[in-house]
């Protein structure tokens, strides 16, 4: 869907404040790895991830995901009484109910006519997200939207660490779930509104969505474990974003290089070049995070997006396109004209 009266009011993230390296997880594996006869620096030299952020292990997702809030409202100029919506997109959740929505709303304080709940879709949520506030704000429901998210990867780490240092772990379990150990933790926030209350501020003009979901099971996590066969999740995955960039020229016009800067989920060196080669985009025009971050789930495209704002690369009129795609599998394109 496409939208007139769709603008982006406020954007925040927040950095995880401990850095976990690879060469210190290597050095933990390393027993293993000598058993296993795997010499390859997987994370590093292969994944180019070399760092991830960790919170403090008794940091909740709503916790994390009220800070970016508090820094989005405030980067708005909005007042939380205004917000009508709020929509929580993380992978990581407080509970199984109540919705970490709800908390989150409850900690900023915003009023019984907030409506207020979960989406979930792996690492495409935040995407889904702004597209449901965007559909509210269009058809003049309400006048500010919440977009949240807050992603902990420390209980994964840790349960994940256990396992892959057991003396009696296989290769083939080790490489399952080598991918968990590129996840990173970070929060953002967006406050969306109607254009005409925030005439200056950048437009969301929409996206388009494909979907493949014959792979789902390529990619099946909890909280603690992630298995994933990273080989055809790639392949798949870049079959089905080949399918969305078409339909994305199509609904939106795009040429790649009108388009000045483009904002990439972040998984890895290999899933960035790929994209990159695909669609034939600048590399100038993509800012990566994943190599000091990893990847931080539907956090990645609007931490991205913060993190251009905040290096003054975003200037107005740009055009910027998002790219997201998550297990499942489903792809998500969509454009915003700062």
């Amino acid at each position: 869907m496409l939208f007139q009266n769709v603008s982006i009011a406020g954007l925040a993230h927040v950095d995880a404040p401990h850095t976990l390296t690879s060469h210190d997880i290597n050095e933990q594996l390393k027993p293993t790895l000598q058993r296993l006869g795997i010499k390859t620096d997987v994370l590093g030299d292969i994944a180019g991830i070399h760092a991830r952020r960790l919170w403090d292990d008794d940091q909740l997702a709503s916790d994390v995901a009220t800070l970016a809030a508090r820094k989005a409202l405030a980067d708005a100029g909005v007042p939380a009484e205004k917000i009508g919506l709020l929509v929580n997109t993380s992978v990581s959740r407080d509970y199984l109910e109540p919705s970490t929505a709800s908390i989150v709303c409850g900690n900023l304080g915003l009023g019984e006519n907030c409506q207020n709940f979960d989406v979930a879709n792996a690492c495409l949520a935040f995407i889904n997200g702004m597209d449901i506030a965007a559909r509210m704000l269009e058809r003049g429901e309400i006048d500010y939207a919440l977009v949240v998210d807050g992603e902990t990867a420390n209980l994964a780490y840790k349960k994940t660490m256990e396992r892959m240092t057991a003396p009696d772990v296989t290769e083939e379990q080790f490489r399952n779930e080598l991918a968990t150990l590129t996840l990173g933790c970070g929060a953002a926030a967006m406050v969306m509104s109607r254009t005409e209350l925030t005439p200056d501020a950048p437009r969301y003009k929409g996206g388009v969505t494909k979907a493949a979901t014959q792979w789902n099971s390529l990619c099946r996590g909890n909280l603690d474990r992630m298995v994933t066969d990273t080989r055809m999740l790639l392949i798949e995955g870049l079959k089905l974003a080949q399918k969305t960039f078409v339909a994305a020229k199509l609904a939106l016009g795009w040429a790649v290089d009108e388009l000045d800067q483009f904002v990439i989920h972040q998984v890895s060196q290999v899933h960035t070049a790929a994209f990159i080669k695909a669609f034939g985009i600048d590399p100038k025009k993509v800012l990566t995070i994943f190599g000091e971050h990893g990847n931080i789930g539907p956090a990645s495209v609007p931490i991205v997006l913060s993190k251009l704002k905040e290096l003054g690369r975003l200037k107005k009129g740009d055009r910027i396109a998002l790219l997201g795609i998550g297990s499942g599998l489903n792809c998500s394109m969509a454009e915003v004209v700062w």
